[in-house]
């Protein structure tokens, strides 16, 4: 798995950590999905924020 698809995106939000070795099967994207692969219609599945309301997430 290359580094690309190991980070993690957290919505601004609410603070929901999106980890592509998870997906959001329940949102339609498989486990295994990069962030960037996401569609930018794909919404934050707790708040439903945007797309373009994540930002990269550092532990």
């Amino acid at each position: 798995m290359s580094e690309a698809e190991t980070i993690r995106w957290i919505c601004e939000s609410c603070g929901f950590i999106y980890e592509p070795e998870l997906g959001d099967p329940d949102g339609g994207i498989p486990p295994g999905t990069k962030f960037e692969d996401i569609p930018d219609t794909w919404y934050c599945p707790v708040c439903g924020a945007k797309k373009s309301e994540f930002v990269p997430y550092e532990d």
